[in-house]
């Protein structure tokens, strides 16, 4: 087993989703909606074909980006980008994946498939489409190739890790009174909604100017009048600060109730922060200042390159949750990165030239053969563990079937109720 060891698998018996949302929308407004939206879906549909539909549609919507917009022109302070009516799709395909992205429990529940494949499987969505979002968002606030963008991915990917992070360490999955899942795509659908009717310049202007502040006084000459994309970055830094706290108090918690030692987690934070700080080394580029990779058509490769690792990271602390091993510190994935930071720092490293990054283009170059080696490695990934998981529990991935004990494929639906007997 490449990724379940065999000793490991028996854990997949043993794995019980658990889960609190502390979300005031999820529950008073959005779950009576999810309940209803679940019945429109036959029976027969696999809860994990769900939660892949969800994620093609942030696909097609990542398409007509690159169709509109194929060299990201949308750079600060002058989109390029696609006609109004993009956003207005974007918008709707944001909201149908985080619909998608709910009822798929819920269809899992009426069709008797609920497990550890559909918990990897929808988390492994989650984390593609975090990238995806934060491009689309990014393009969509004319934030375009900038380090506004960078620190947005690095936002989005921390929140998206402290998260998972924290259910390995707790046992359940924490959505509070604010959660990316929930309230944070309603802001990106928000502003989808209003850069389809505004423009992506919009967002640049003053945020003081706008609401006629800046002739206040007091309010002048100690808030800094800077543009509304900009706030809305600094909001979602406070968001993640408080993500941070609240996930920690969590795991504290929940270790401190068990007897654990409740700051040996805390370490387990140190690959993220590493694997950030290669990123960011990466991208700096000391003898190419002018073009560099944020400046250039490689940035949205970059990204995907990134996303694509981070997902891979990601899965197998989900696969190390629900088979009950030891937290994942070191990822072979991290060697890409580490080769383009060292060779992207060679100047200062070793005082010579990069050997592979020499030119804007041999930096295009090799950032595509990281983006093609990252697909190829994470696909490999998904592809194996699905197959321990369903060969090992006789379950299907993208059909409601189960094997029986004669090893016969059968329905995974739950029979009908007979005369005088209710179904739980």
């Amino acid at each position: 087993m490449a990724y379940i060891p065999t000793h490991a698998l028996a854990g997949l018996r043993n794995y019980r989703y658990k889960g609190v949302d502390k979300s005031f929308l999820s529950n008073y407004v959005l779950n009576p909606f999810w309940t209803w939206f679940v019945t429109l879906w036959p029976e027969w549909v696999a809860p994990n074909m769900i939660t892949l539909t969800g994620l093609a549609i942030v696909l097609l919507n990542f398409a007509t980006l690159s169709f509109y917009d194929p060299a990201y022109l949308a750079e600060k302070g002058g989109a390029k980008g696609p006609p109004h009516w993009v956003y207005f799709t974007w918008a709707a395909g944001m909201f149908l994946y985080q619909t998608l992205d709910a009822i798929d429990g819920k269809q899992a529940r009426r069709t008797g498939m609920m497990g550890p494949l559909g918990e990897m499987f929808d988390h492994g969505c989650d984390a593609l489409n975090t990238t995806l979002g934060v491009i689309l968002a990014c393009h969509a606030l004319n934030l375009g190739r900038s380090w506004w963008t960078v620190a947005s991915q690095v936002g989005t990917l921390a929140n998206f890790y402290l998260t998972t992070w924290e259910e390995y360490h707790t046992g359940q999955l924490y959505l509070g009174v604010f959660s990316g899942p929930v309230e944070g795509i309603l802001m990106i659908v928000t502003i989808f909604m209003i850069t389809g009717f505004a423009g992506p310049t919009f967002w640049d202007q003053k945020l003081l100017t706008l609401t006629r502040l800046e002739n206040v006084g007091w309010i002048s000459s100690h808030v800094p009048n800077i543009g509304i994309n900009v706030c809305f970055m600094i909001f979602a830094g406070f968001c993640l600060a408080f993500n941070i706290i609240t996930s920690y108090m969590n795991v504290f918690h929940a270790r401190r109730g068990s007897g654990i030692l409740v700051v040996k987690p805390l370490l387990f934070l140190l690959p993220f922060l590493a694997s950030v700080l290669l990123h960011l080394a990466w991208l700096n580029q000391p003898s190419l200042r002018n073009p560099d990779i944020i400046n250039s058509s490689a940035f949205v490769p970059f990204m995907c390159a990134w996303g694509l690792q981070f997902a891979h990271v990601v899965g197998r602390i989900i696969i190390a949750h629900v088979t009950s091993q030891p937290f994942p510190v070191w990822n072979p994935m991290y060697i890409l990165s580490i080769v383009g930071a060292i060779d992207a720092n060679m100047p200062i490293l070793f005082d010579r030239p990069p050997l592979i990054q020499r030119s804007p283009e041999n930096i295009t170059k090799f950032v595509f053969v990281v983006l093609a080696l990252s697909f190829v490695t994470y696909a490999r990934f998904v592809v194996l563990v699905i197959s321990d998981i369903t060969n090992y529990l006789g379950i299907a991935c993208l059909t409601v079937r189960k094997r029986d004990a004669n090893g016969v494929w059968r329905s995974a639906i739950p029979r009908a109720p007979i005369s005088g007997e209710k179904r739980v």
